[in-house]
């Protein structure tokens, strides 16, 4: 049970990402304005009043910075800037403030745990540069553990390398062209400071903040001032909110739960926001065992978290979907069944693969994923084009075949670009169930019937029902291992959603907490035009079609 104190309406209303709508975005892929086959920030904004008619509050933009872009613009060289492929800085003012008209918030992603081996400070470094070497992590000569915590197996052999013009190792907790920044230097730490103080004043209203466990990590220094290293997060959220009080921090943080509540901070004063990757990898399981007790375990095994703090869910991310938390059987099964192919798999603990793709594109299992995604307790983040069921590449390499060109409509290009698609760095998807000429925006905005309307009608329904951000929940009994219900009360009102992870009817019958017992309960969303439920001495019970989805609604005096 997560419990959080009673906050009234007013209390939290500067609180926004409580309740947001994020939607995630690789520029490169959206949409082309310019015609040179790439994804840019005037295409981007041109397609804002989209956004904003699917109920996005959030948009989250992945890497704009200069970069090589030997990891997909991970390995950042210049943070003060955005590469010209996607534009100016001109441009993202313009998406800033076309967004913020529309009532979109903008954050982007902060990417400190390192740079590109080709950024400024790392040359100066490796040369001797009396300011600069000390910028990052030093050896003088390969650590015995050099061979210990490898991201990537497969493509990583150590996290140290050689440099031959420093004549020295350095430590790379990733590829050995992304060297870590040294926090235990305060230099670096100023630094920091600055980039986020840039991009505030361009009116961003946050950061996702990249591999934040690695960013804390304690190596090669002894600063007494850094002898706590969650003091390094507390230090930048207080920068942050002394720059921009409304501001939030995302943070990308894949540990077990035990751990968790430390990136938070005791008293929320570290990341606003934690993606929930232990309930992220249960739905899978659970989705393929057509079982609902892993969800439900995960939901219980979460750690209470501090009222300004929030659960990020997701159904699919940017990258591979990790299930690095599951134990090897389990990893086994949803690989047989979602990832069968080796080529499907990466770093041998994902799948490279869009949900639509693992689910063939049932609709059924779609609708189920995404109530859950929007009714979970925390805040919903979609990964672009899953509003249309966007499918993937298998032909494109790694992390890259699940960030295939956004559909827009059935001509040449997909919408996406009017470059010749022979000369489309990442080629639209033409033909098959996934391809533009099936599935594609317009299409789908004329049919009341598609996916995209659907999630349209979701996004709606959630926001109109505060609860789910804000209340107190609970995981309720169901009587059957097949469902999960889950009920959120706030300020008077409560909602209850009830999930058919099987594909067979099931039934659901909980007891309703005393909270949330009292009050005439009725359905809010779901498939048909079903009853409100029927509520009996405390126990509400409610049938569910296969896969089948319910969410119920209760408010005092109403």
């Amino acid at each position: 049970m997560q419990v959080r104190p009673d906050m009234s309406l007013e209390a939290t209303s500067d609180l926004w990402w409580k309740n947001a709508v994020v939607y995630c975005v690789d520029v490169q892929s959206f949409l082309d304005a310019d015609g040179d086959g790439v994804g840019d920030l005037d295409g981007l904004t041109q397609r804002v009043d989209y956004l904003a008619g699917l109920g996005v509050t959030c948009l989250w933009l992945m890497p704009i910075y200069p970069s090589p872009e030997r990891d997909y613009g991970y390995d950042v060289a210049d943070y003060y800037g955005v590469a010209d492929k996607y534009g100016s800085l001109g441009d993202l003012v313009e998406l800033v403030r076309v967004a913020r008209e529309r009532g979109i918030r903008v954050i982007a992603d902060l990417v400190v745990n390192h740079t590109s081996i080709d950024h400024p400070w790392f040359q100066a470094a490796r040369r001797g540069h009396p300011v600069f070497r000390d910028f990052y992590v030093w050896a003088d000569a390969k650590p015995p553990n050099a061979d210990e915590g490898i991201i990537f197996p497969g493509q990583q052999e150590s996290v140290w390398s050689y440099d031959r013009s420093a004549r020295r190792w350095y430590m790379h907790r990733f590829y050995p062209h992304q060297p870590d920044l040294n926090i235990n230097n305060p230099l670096v730490r100023n630094e920091i400071h600055k980039v986020i103080g840039f991009w505030l004043e361009l009116g961003l209203s946050g950061f996702r903040v990249d591999a934040v466990p690695f960013l804390i990590e304690q190596v090669g220094g002894s600063n007494p001032a850094v002898a706590d290293p969650h003091g390094y997060l507390r230090d930048l959220r207080d920068f942050m909110t002394r720059r921009r009080g409304d501001a939030m921090l995302l943070a990308e943080a894949n540990e077990p739960a035990a751990k968790l509540t430390r990136f938070v901070g005791e008293h929320g004063d570290q990341m606003h926001m934690l993606f929930s990757f232990i309930v992220n990898q249960a739905l899978y399981l659970a989705f393929v065992r057509g079982d609902a007790t892993p969800v439900a375990d995960a939901l219980r095994s979460l750690p209470p978290l501090p009222p300004e703090a929030q659960w990020a869910n997701f159904i699919k991310n940017h990258d591979e979907a990790s299930l690095d938390k599951l134990t090897d059987a389990e990893r086994a099964e949803v690989f047989a069944a979602f990832g069968p192919n080796a080529s499907m798999q990466l770093f041998d603990r994902g799948i490279r693969r869009r949900f639509a793709t693992m689910v063939d594109g049932n609709r059924a299992r779609l609708e189920l994923a995404y109530s859950l995604l929007f009714s979970l307790p925390g805040t919903p983040v979609l990964f672009y084009g899953e509003e249309i069921g966007l499918g993937d590449d298998q032909r494109m390499a790694d992390r890259e075949a699940v960030r295939v060109p956004m559909q827009w409509a059935d001509r040449p290009g997909g919408g996406f670009t009017t470059a010749a698609e022979s000369k489309v760095p990442r080629r639209p998807l033409r033909d098959g169930p996934f391809g533009y000429r099936t599935l594609n925006v317009e299409a789908q905005e004329r049919d009341p019937g598609s996916l995209l309307n659907w999630m349209e009608r979701a996004i709606r329904t959630r926001k109109e029902w505060p609860e789910f951000g804000w209340g107190d929940w609970r995981v309720l009994g169901t009587r059957s291992p097949a469902t999960l219900a889950h009920v959120a009360t706030w300020d008077g009102g409560s909602v209850l959603a009830v999930h058919n992870f099987a594909d067979a009817p099931a039934r659901v019958s909980v007891t309703l907490p005393d909270d949330a017992a009292q009050g005439r309960w009725r359905h809010i969303f779901g498939p048909g035009d079903a009853d409100a439920p029927r509520v009996r001495d405390g126990r509400l019970t409610a049938e569910l079609e296969a896969y089948g989805y319910h969410w119920f609604g209760r408010r005092e005096g109403v």
